[in-house]
Order: C-alpha cells, then sequence, then structure tokens
C-alpha cells in the first residue's frame, strides 16, 4: 500500500478532517513546524467535534510540544470543534 502525499498551504489553517485519525499527530506536528518557519505564530487547529477522540489527540500533542507557547479551544463561532495554536518565537 503506497503512502499518499497531501500539500497543504501553510497559512495558519489546518483542516485535520481530510487525514485518518492516526495521522493526526504527525500531520499537526510538521504543520506547527512549518507554520513557525514560514512566520506564523497563531494556527488554528480543526478538529471537530465528535466524541472529542481527535480532539484529545491534539491536545495531549500540543501540551508536550515544544514549539507551542500555549493553546485554547476556539471562542468563536466553532467553539470546541477547533483549537487556537500559539506558537513561541524564536
Amino acid at each position: 500500500m503506497s503512502e499518499e502525499f497531501v500539500e497543504l498551504p501553510i497559512d495558519g489553517f489546518l483542516d485535520l478532517h481530510a487525514f485518518r485519525p492516526e495521522d493526526a499527530a504527525s500531520v499537526v506536528d510538521e504543520y506547527l513546524r512549518a507554520c513557525l518557519e514560514k512566520g506564523i505564530y497563531e494556527v488554528r487547529i480543526i478538529h471537530g467535534k465528535g466524541k472529542g477522540v481527535l480532539r484529545r489527540t491534539v491536545h495531549a500533542l500540543l501540551q508536550k510540544h515544544p514549539l507551542v507557547a500555549n493553546f485554547t479551544l476556539d471562542s468563536g463561532p466553532s467553539t470546541w470543534g477547533a483549537t487556537i495554536v500559539r506558537l513561541k518565537r524564536q
């Protein structure tokens, strides 16, 4: 089985609906690194509401990620279906 590569625009907005749940942590990690390289320090990650499994996976990664200054659930219209991440300035 071959791996598919998805090219994402690096614009500070990551929708995880296009990825398999088991790939979420590595996708988020790579995306955060790419954002930092482009000078983007605030990232919005859409993980959806559902049962909260994907949200918990994303938050577990963010809690220990060396590039993350802080994160919070989006207070906008998506409420707990998205997370806002602030990256550390290098």
